[in-house]
């Protein structure tokens, strides 16, 4: 593509150097540049592209699209930017000639639910012929081939390469994760949906947005992008807020209250819940195979957004009935023994209080969790994590989970003070490998043991670094001795 076409009507600040190259590839990443290709110099949380510019050159750039001053080289086409990591979503999308464009974009928001509901829509939507793309905490799904992502909302580069493979791959639909970091980061900036789902807003992430209100403006972002329907939350406080915004048609949906589309008749089992799907003075008795209030919210907004597709409630009933449950979500590990091992995502209070709720109804011995909280991110969660786990388990073992740069005797420390604010039977073992193993040595029949946190990750992050750690196998592989 020629780099002045590529530039298109960005508002270029200045420019050196020729506009009539051939442009055959564009990073941001110096080190995936390669002949005649287009070098964004992006500024991040820990680097600086700027620092990389003479390493994107060795390695064959072209043009550098750049956003401060430099040394410059004749030979070499620059163009100044007020932003460079604005500009990435706008060359990414002409590059790869706007792939969001050819889709219908779901987008969904909210604290906790995003990634089960974006699964529930998928299966609704294949069910009904319509070939759906997936993109989320687990990554990238097409054709049944996961891709590993570094985000839950990618950024603009690697989302619209994505979004292009989908379009490529014959996909009609994406059903998309989207974060509050990436709404208040700009990485959807130059997407569209068609419909934005609100689940919910509890605290979470306030180490980067400070406060409840912040975190909430960010996630707001996300209904002004919707050109068909938002489907909102209205059991949720914030919910209700977002549907005075009349920025585009609205279903709501609800357990506490009668929204658009609502559950009745509710039973609930410890492996599935059984409840009536209303809409439109029309009912249909839902069997979905994951426990839980919380399942119940994520199979709404998912009917509602087949709904707001047109879809008939019997293909909204076959989508969610056949949904076995979600990796790293309730998910129960084959042990073949008489106590139970649950996996379980949840790292937040609301998160854990959810699941453990589900424990309550259902334990016939006791409930053993194993947790920790994530180093570098919002501290005042962690007493409220602890008090959380500490008012519903017979035992708690506190341990690590992704400390990151941070001490993790110092993370448990501040878990223990919610803890403390309980009667809990309690230990601390800083190695989670040796947490899990103790919690399972001391599991009796009928106990659960919760390991939370973890989810579907297959790994644990330590300094800068990923370290592989499976909890499935950890746990598989202490019972086989």
């Amino acid at each position: 593509m020629i780099l002045k076409e590529l530039l298109g009507n960005y508002p270029v600040l200045r420019s050196e150097g020729c506009l009539d190259l051939d442009i055959i590839g564009i990073e941001h990443d110096s080190r995936m540049i390669k002949e005649k290709h287009i070098f964004i110099a992006k500024k991040g949380f820990i680097d600086n592209g700027h620092l990389h510019i003479q390493e994107a050159i060795d390695n064959g750039a072209i043009a550098i699209v750049l956003s401060e001053e430099i040394h410059t080289l004749s030979n070499i086409t620059y163009i100044w930017v007020e932003n460079s990591n604005d500009v990435i979503g706008f060359l990414a999308s002409r590059f790869y000639d706007f792939p969001q464009n050819k889709l219908k974009l779901i987008g969904i928001t909210g604290t906790n639910g995003k990634t089960s509901t974006t699964y529930y829509i998928r299966s609704i939507l294949e069910e009904s012929g319509l070939r759906t793309g997936l993109i989320g905490t687990i990554g990238a799904l097409m054709d049944g081939e996961k891709e590993n992502l570094n985000n839950t909302t990618p950024e603009p580069l690697v989302l619209i390469r994505t979004l292009k493979s989908m379009v490529d791959n014959n996909i009609t639909t994406c059903v998309m994760e989207v974060s509050s970091h990436a709404l208040a980061l700009k990485r959807v900036d130059y997407l569209n949906f068609d419909i934005g789902i609100f689940t919910n807003l509890t605290k979470d992430h306030l180490d980067y947005h400070n406060t409840m209100e912040e975190y909430f403006q960010s996630k707001l972002k996300l209904f002004y992008k919707t050109d068909k329907f938002n489907i909102i939350n209205i059991d949720d406080e914030y919910g209700k807020r977002i549907i005075d915004l009349h920025t585009a048609s609205t279903l709501t949906y609800s357990l506490k209250n009668i929204g658009d589309i609502y559950a009745s008749n509710i039973v609930y089992f410890i492996d599935k819940v059984k409840f009536l799907l209303n809409y439109n003075k029309k009912s249909i008795e839902i069997n979905l195979n994951v426990p839980g209030r919380f399942s119940i919210y994520n199979a709404l907004a998912a009917a509602a957004c087949g709904i707001a597709l047109n879809l008939e409630l019997d293909i909204i009933k076959k989508g969610l009935e056949s949904i076995q449950g979600v990796e790293g979500r309730f998910e129960v590990v084959p042990i073949n023994k008489g106590f139970t091992v649950i996996i379980d995502f949840a790292h937040t209070a609301d998160g854990l209080e959810n699941v453990l709720q589900i424990l309550d109804q259902f334990a016939e011995g006791r409930k053993i969790v194993v947790f920790g909280a994530g180093g570098n991110r919002d501290r005042n969660k962690r007493p409220e994590m602890g008090e959380a786990v500490g008012n519903h388990a017979d035992i708690a073992i506190v341990t690590s989970d992704n400390p990151r740069m941070e001490d993790p005797i110092l993370i448990i420390e501040d878990v223990l003070e919610g803890i403390k604010r309980t009667s809990i039977d309690y230990k601390t073992i800083e190695d989670r490998k040796e947490a899990i193993e103790y919690a399972l040595n001391i599991a009796k029949p009928k106990d659960i043991v919760l390991l939370a946190g973890k989810g579907h990750e297959r790994y644990i992050i330590k300094g800068n670094k990923k370290y592989p750690f499976d909890e499935r196998k950890i746990v598989l592989d202490y019972l086989r001795g």
